[in-house]
């Protein structure tokens, strides 16, 4: 692999961040209960990671404010547009993958 600079680096992590959050928005039919079961991870957890940056680098953000960066709304207006209830086999699933939660 090319040696990349910190800049660039951190550039191109920025970039891939910002593609990420994008294709998320784009994709509203996805629900988060499908991405934490295929994937690990949800928007909630994205919009987590990256309030937990910002204040590990001194810069308060809220919940809030993380959400709405993530989801491109406040987080209640998504729910209400696209948040849909978990089918019974996607709790199960998700039950299944992540015990702890």
């Amino acid at each position: 692999m090319t040696a990349l600079s910190k800049q660039q680096q951190t550039e191109f992590e920025a970039a891939a961040f910002r593609r990420l959050v994008a294709h998320l928005r784009e994709r509203s039919d996805v629900q988060n209960i499908d991405l934490m079961n295929l994937a690990g991870f949800c928007r909630n957890c994205l919009s987590n990671w990256y309030r937990e940056a910002a204040e590990a680098d001194g810069a308060p953000v809220t919940k809030d404010e993380s959400r709405e960066m993530v989801y491109g709304m406040p987080y209640e207006d998504w729910k209400k547009l696209h948040q849909n209830e978990a089918s019974p086999v996607q709790k199960a699933a998700f039950e299944l993958n992540n015990p702890n939660k």
